[in-house]
């Protein structure tokens, strides 16, 4: 029996990451189609519309909203606007929480992991830690104490470390990697 289960894990391990990945595709396209879709055939003639026009037209909006946050009017607009949703206790820790994960999903420089670093603990141990800005952002004294991000495997939360910066050993892999071993424990695919 214990074989048999095995194989169903493995089978399980082997499908859900694709089909939950092609799934969320195809959650934001319908989503996209039925919205956008929709007020879009308020508008066009009935026998103009094709469906696939509200999921080009999310596809064109993301796109041109990717563009206008570049300009100076818009991003200082932008910017106002996201003070005023920062003023608001419980839309703040929401809205923030959302806007830097994205920041970090997007491949934001200003914004997410600069640096991979080893974490070593007391009684020799040592962790996979990412420095998240390279100003210190405490002081002790005369110690300065850089932030680093220590994830948790299999979760979406971490650790936020103040550590003095001569402790941190640099090391040479991918932010991505890093994150990647990290997250899966070291169990990842070759």
């Amino acid at each position: 029996m214990t074989t048999l289960t095995q194989i169903f894990l493995r089978g399980l391990a082997a499908i859900l990451p694709v089909a939950l990945t092609l799934y969320l595709i195809y959650w934001l396209a319908t989503s996209s189609e039925r919205f956008l879709g929709g007020l879009i055939q308020l508008v066009l003639p009935e026998h103009i519309y094709v469906p696939g026009m509200g999921l080009l037209a999310g596809i064109g909006l993301t796109f041109a909203a990717g563009l206008l946050v570049q300009a100076w009017l818009i991003r200082n607009l932008w910017a106002w606007s996201e003070k005023l949703l920062e003023s608001i206790p419980l839309v703040k820790t929401v809205y923030t929480g959302l806007r830097d994960i994205f920041s970090f999903a997007s491949g934001d420089k200003k914004q997410g992991l600069s640096k991979v670093v080893r974490v070593t603990l007391p009684g020799n141990m040592k962790m996979i830690g990412f420095i998240t800005t390279e100003q210190p952002t405490w002081r002790q004294g005369e110690e300065k104490h850089v932030a680093v991000y220590v994830p948790l495997s299999y979760q979406i939360g971490g650790h936020t470390l103040l550590i003095p910066p001569e402790l941190l050993e640099p090391l040479d892999m991918k932010v991505e990697d890093a994150m990647r071993l990290a997250l899966t424990a070291g169990m990842q695919r070759g």
